[in-house]
């Protein structure tokens, strides 16, 4: 059988959700540190990035439904990082970063290099960027085909 008629085997959805566990525990690991989880620490770096702005453009910068941003924002909100308030009318509202959220978010950064290190050791700088040029092309296309606007 040529390398063209080899087909694959197994469920790719499965092999994705295994890796993404791994990958997740290595960077939760170091992200407690801090008392942060991973996608906290997402956020607070989006926010930082591109705040103030509605949550509801948080949400799809993120790839997040509106329910999901709300439970994850939460957290960082009760923990004085984030703000969400007035917007420019009554009817909306805006998400911000606070002074505390920055240096929560500068510590976090810290233990996020120490992470990302660990995995190019891990795996190789060369595999990194395979992975993330096999990940970027394939999400390129995964968004053509659904119509998606994408980032």
């Amino acid at each position: 059988m040529s390398p063209d008629t080899v087909m694959p085997q197994g469920c790719t959805n499965f092999k994705l959700r295994k890796l993404m566990r791994r990958v997740a525990q290595h960077y939760d690991a170091e992200m407690a540190k801090t008392g942060l989880k991973t996608t906290q620490y997402s956020l607070l770096s989006h926010v930082l990035r591109l705040g103030p702005l509605r949550p509801g453009e948080l949400a799809r910068v993120m790839a997040m439904d509106a329910s999901t941003l709300t439970r994850n924002l939460k957290p960082l909100v009760d923990a004085g990082w984030i703000t969400v308030g007035a917007g420019a009318d009554a009817r909306s509202r805006t998400v911000a970063i606070t002074d505390a959220g920055r240096e929560k978010r500068q510590e976090a950064q810290r233990h996020w290099k120490v992470a990302q290190q660990g995995i190019n050791q891990l795996l190789g700088a060369k595999r990194v960027l395979a992975l993330h040029a096999l990940i970027d092309d394939t999400l390129e296309l995964l968004s053509n085909a659904a119509g998606d606007d994408h980032e």
